[in-house]
């Protein structure tokens, strides 16, 4: 169940120098993106503050590791917006029968979070239960089982998906499937060297900043024109049914 979420940011707040990669995922989220947005597993607020340069009406932070919501709150603080903030230390499975008390968000945010949830199906019918109706779900997730490896034990990684297994897990949890793509195709082969078969257990920051700056630039043109038949992670938008 979601209350036994160990999730620490480790992973997130490794990519917290890849600025173009987290743009590429909010933009490819942002036709569908609504108004009354929660971020589930905020990290230190890196893709947070992505969020707020839109002007959200509203949105909700939830991030369960005490040293992450501390920094969150710090760096959520300094940012200018007319959005109203809450930032909730907690699971998302405490905080989701506040959201349906008042007005239900129309939007629920996963990046890199729910592969950290032991129960993730019964993770996702709350996230249908708490949003409003016709509200979605976006989800970012690690792709391809056999990529499993060292870096994926060690930051908590409970699996990583297939396009279809992520579909069928939302659709049973009462969404339909808006948008479904594999993601980031030229990570696959890096990802399977060094954490599958040289068994790195760090992502180092001067390797994130170089495919940040001069690959993702290149991927992101690529992957719109050509959407590729595999890819590192799976990115899902849901619209609850």
């Amino acid at each position: 169940m979601a209350e036994a979420l160990a999730y620490l940011g480790r992973d997130l707040e490794s990519m917290s120098l890849a600025r173009n990669y987290r743009r590429w995922i909010l933009d490819t989220f942002a036709p569908h993106l609504g108004r009354r947005v929660v971020e589930v597993g905020a990290g230190t607020g890196s893709f947070s503050e992505l969020l707020l340069a839109r002007g959200p009406e509203s949105l909700t932070l939830v991030e369960p590791s005490g040293e992450m919501h501390r920094l969150l709150v710090a760096r959520v603080g300094r940012l200018p917006t007319r959005a109203r903030v809450r930032i909730h230390n907690d699971t998302f499975a405490r905080v989701a029968p506040r959201l349906t008390e008042g007005e239900r968000p129309d939007s629920v945010i996963y990046v890199n979070v729910l592969e950290h949830v032991e129960d993730d199906e019964a993770e996702l019918r709350l996230v249908a239960e708490a949003l409003a109706p016709g509200g979605r779900a976006f989800i970012f997730v690690p792709a391809l089982r056999w990529l499993y490896g060292s870096f994926d034990r060690q930051v908590g990684h409970r699996r990583r998906y297939t396009r279809g297994e992520l579909e069928a897990k939302c659709e049973r949890a009462g969404f339909g499937v808006l948008r479904s793509a594999y993601f980031d195709a030229a990570g696959v082969l890096p990802w399977w060297l060094k954490y599958r078969v040289l068994r790195s257990e760090k992502m180092e920051p001067a390797a994130v900043r170089f495919y940040d700056s001069f690959c993702v630039p290149v991927l992101r043109r690529v992957e719109a024109v050509a959407p590729p038949p595999v890819g590192k992670n799976v990115l899902l938008v849901a619209e609850k049914r």
